[in-house]
């Protein structure tokens, strides 16, 4: 089982109605669906944070800096 989760959540994520966490079967459907979620974020959220995918293990992670 592999996991893309979003353990910090800035407002925009919230009222997104997108999912904290999901799981996976394939790693590769994972990494898809992390990387599309992350590009989604950065094109169609504020613009006041960056959003990255990094991999940990068996799970990847959306994390979330703020722009300069």
């Amino acid at each position: 089982m592999y996991k893309v989760t979003v353990p910090q959540q800035c407002g925009c994520f919230r009222r997104s109605g997108k999912d904290a966490l999901s799981s996976f079967t394939s790693k590769d459907e994972a990494l898809v669906h992390a990387t599309q979620m992350a590009r989604v974020m950065n094109d169609e959220f504020c613009d006041k944070h960056n959003f990255n995918v990094v991999e940990d293990k068996n799970d990847f992670v959306i994390l979330m800096n703020a722009k300069r």
